[in-house]
């Protein structure tokens, strides 16, 4: 199969459903889930929001500051692809006019109920026609979609000339993935797995670096104007964070949370597993 970024021919990786390239370390996953559906493991939501939500918060702040930095004056649009609970949305709408769209029905119509701007449906195709912004953010979405071609593509349809697109996702490069797959070669897989989301209903199907995400979003039209690392753990709701998945017993998850909680101190050593690139939409020739 050919890298998505370079094109280079991508080699078997550390399972049979994983593959990496050669030429610019992308990496992919043939991975499939049911958002809708009864495939795999259900997260349980309730758990989730208490491990994620703080961590999430605060993150959040963060791009919508960098989001008002890079936008354009008078900038008000703002969409928010893949918005779940609505975290995000509460934050930017102090700033920006938002709209949220999100697959999941159950969470969408959970968020819309409490007073927020949310669509169920996929991107693009829950817009109205010529409907576009100024901001279109994807948090710990866009690895998750297949044709990520064509979802960059109507990026560059839906924002205005000079708009800016915010890509927050996972590293390649990050602590944890690396040693998962340092673990994963000693035959533990279950942390490389996790980190990929196997047997979840919307598992990655890609993971990047600061370079080949860059290659191939400035391959769609955009260039590269601001990137940044974020905190990807926080010892509050940590451990409500790991239970959500439901794949491990007590004692494997108490040994990796102890682990896990006592490497926090020094991870600012090493880069983070959450990185942000911020693109502007190239003028037109």
């Amino acid at each position: 199969m050919a890298c998505i970024v370079c094109g280079a021919t991508q080699v078997a990786g550390l399972a049979q459903w994983h593959q990496t390239c050669p030429g610019c370390r992308y990496e992919s996953a043939m991975l499939t889930g049911a958002i809708n559906g009864q495939n795999g493991l259900a997260p349980d939501e309730a758990e989730r929001e208490r491990g994620l939500k703080a961590l999430r918060q605060e993150n959040f702040e963060v791009i919508v500051r960098y989001a008002m930095r890079h936008a354009r004056p008078g900038a008000r649009r703002l969409l928010d692809v893949g918005s779940a609970h609505g975290w995000f949305l509460e934050i930017a709408r102090k700033q920006f006019q938002v709209l949220g769209i999100e697959p999941d029905e159950a969470v969408g119509k959970r968020a819309a109920a409490r007073g927020l701007p949310v669509r169920t449906g996929y991107f693009p195709d829950a817009l109205a026609d010529g409907e576009r912004f100024d901001i279109i953010v994807f948090n710990d979405v866009i690895e998750h979609i297949p044709d990520i071609h064509s979802a960059l593509a109507s990026c560059h349809e839906r924002l205005d000339e000079g708009g800016i697109l915010i890509l927050n996702i996972p590293s390649s490069r990050g602590f944890f993935y690396r040693l998962s797959k340092l673990l994963a070669r000693v035959g533990w897989r279950a942390p490389f797995e996790r980190l990929w989301q196997k047997d979840l209903p919307s598992p990655h199907v890609h993971y990047f670096n600061p370079g080949n995400l860059r290659q191939l979003v400035a391959g769609q039209g955009f260039e590269l104007a601001d990137a940044t690392e974020l905190p990807a753990l926080r010892a509050q709701g940590l451990l409500e964070r790991m239970r959500c998945t439901g794949d491990m017993g007590p004692v494997m998850l108490y040994a990796q949370y102890l682990a896990i909680l006592c490497l926090i101190p020094v991870l600012r050593m090493f880069p983070s597993d959450i990185i942000v690139g911020v693109f502007r939409k190239k003028a037109a020739d």
